[in-house]
């Protein structure tokens, strides 16, 4: 029997549910500090960070044996899929930012982690980048042993520093210092040797407790951005980085601190005639001097630094011409990008607005290759709005609809996954030819839900912000078309492993990871 199409196989992978750290029960209420706000795999996939709202960044190690991995040539011998249970445990960590305030402008700066991004090193210690709002700080992980003591006996006659003092002859004669330091080397002599010789090793014996992790600070980028960064990418040569925040994009070298190279600038010279802003920013897997970045506009700008110094001019542009034909005050807003990621062969880019995920190929710039429904039961509400414009949307009322959810790749580039309401995921097909699977971020990821009839039921938007004002006093759920929403319970934050069917998603302070 042959396997017929991606989407089949695509069809045939059962997700379940992996592992969690931070779980919670379902009354205990969670600190705003202590919400995952980022995620990213390194490069092997052996390691996994967190960053929260506290300025944490937390880091799991995967445990499953390296040495017992079926080696890559042995997997495309075999006609069947090899599935091994991955693992991960708790490693360290540390805190990357603290609250700080801004004197000259009179804000406060938050701590909370924008961005983690993993570093190449060509040995084996870690390397990680981190920022908040203002400041990007670069960290080494390393290992260190740790021993304790495991037995100690105390001779008889060093029982204590004071019994040690009061023996007068003991220091008799010893006025003058013999060394350069003031320590009186025949001290060592004085001391009266009694014990036997297993005695002294008991003395000192020490036993190996195991191993810790630390992180040091190693660079602090800082003074660099007037506004909010939202993202970090790392160039493929190890040796560079891009920071981006709303209208600038800098270059920087991981050894320079002090110093960086402002490439694109957006910021007009009347602030009134301010019309998109930059949203994500990401290096080329593959070409060092390629990178693209999404706006608030809906498009996608590719520059190629070779040309000049400051970036500007675009290379190509990508934009969606249905999308760009119709323009109202709300479609500006769900058409605004909130993430981009390069496919590992560096063709494809796959973005991710309010209400789609589209897939794009670098030689067509004028339509995605493939478009991706998100939340379909919100969007008869949604266009209801563009043609009335009779009032502004609840969705934008309760901010909903400025949500910024993110996105993710395969590593062989054929699947995609993205978050959404209700702390549910996603998982698509690249071809496009199925509907996609849908899981929640909980034990159970296929649990049904009761749906109730759209007919049984008529529940509005604006019903339902009202709920949610009532902290959950009623239920919160909008039984549109027949799909529940809980606009409060969102999933934007997930990973996809680099090598293996494998998904970390956040929710709230809980990492969930699925396997398939």
């Amino acid at each position: 029997m042959t396997t017929t199409s991606t989407s089949n196989s695509n069809d045939s992978l059962e997700w379940k549910f992996s592992q969690v750290f931070g779980e919670r029960l379902p009354e205990e209420q969670v600190q705003d500090v202590d919400k995952v706000s980022t995620i990213d795999f390194d490069k092997t996939g052996d390691y996994i960070a967190t960053g929260d709202r506290g300025g944490r960044v937390v880091i799991f190690q995967r445990t499953d044996d390296v040495s017992t991995r079926t080696p890559r040539k042995e997997l495309e011998q075999l006609d069947y899929n090899v599935n091994k249970c991955i693992e991960y445990r708790y490693k360290t960590e540390f805190q990357s930012h603290e609250p700080e305030f801004d004197y000259l402008r009179s804000v406060e700066i938050e701590e909370k982690i924008n961005k983690v991004r993993w570093c190449s090193s060509p040995n084996e210690s870690l390397f990680i980048l981190s920022t908040n709002d203002k400041t990007i700080k670069l960290w080494k992980v390393r290992e260190s042993k740790v021993k304790q003591v495991k037995k100690m006996d105390q001779d008889p006659h060093v029982t204590s520093e004071n019994a040690l003092l009061g023996h007068n002859s003991f220091t008799s004669g010893q006025e003058e210092k013999t060394a350069a330091n003031g320590y009186c080397l025949e001290w060592k002599t004085s001391i009266p040797n009694h014990t036997s010789p297993a005695r002294q090793e008991s003395l000192t014996e020490i036993a190996n407790f195991g191993e810790a992790a630390s992180a040091k600070c190693r660079r602090v980028y800082a003074h660099a951005h007037d506004y909010i960064i939202n993202s970090i990418s790392n160039n493929s040569d190890g040796e560079i980085f891009i920071t981006a925040d709303d209208l600038r994009i800098n270059l920087w070298n991981m050894e320079i601190s002090n110093q960086c190279f402002n490439i694109i600038d957006m910021k007009p010279p009347n602030m009134e005639d301010l019309t998109e802003v930059i949203t994500a920013a990401e290096f080329h897997p593959i070409s060092c001097n390629v990178l693209a970045y999404s706006s608030s506009r809906g498009f996608i700008r590719l520059v190629d630094m070779r040309k000049s110094a400051l970036c500007d001019q675009h290379a190509k542009i990508l934009q969606d011409a249905e999308v760009q034909g119709s323009k109202s005050f709300f479609t500006e807003i769900v058409t605004s990008i909130s993430d981009i990621k390069f496919a590992s062969d560096g063709r494809h880019i796959l973005s991710r607005d309010y209400m789609n995920l589209k897939l794009w190929d670098l030689n067509m710039d004028v339509s995605p290759v493939a478009t991706f429904k998100i939340h379909e039961h919100l969007r008869p509400k949604i266009i209801e709005k563009y043609s009335k414009c009779e009032k502004i949307s609840d969705l934008y009322n309760n901010d909903s609809i400025f949500d910024k959810f993110e996105c993710c790749l395969s590593g062989d580039g054929l699947q995609f996954a993205t978050g959404s309401y209700s702390n549910r995921f996603q998982i698509f097909p690249r071809d496009g030819s199925g509907e996609g699977i849908t899981l929640e971020a909980s034990k159970n990821p296929n649990r049904k839900h009761v749906h109730t009839q759209p007919r049984a039921r008529r529940a509005s938007l604006s019903n339902l912000t009202r709920v949610n004002f009532r902290q959950g006093h009623e239920n919160t759920n909008s039984h549109s078309n027949g799909l529940p929403s809980d606009f409060n319970s969102k999933l934007l934050y997930l990973a996809w492993h680099p090598t293996a069917n494998l998904i970390a998603c956040a929710v709230a302070n809980s990492l969930y990871m699925y396997q398939a």
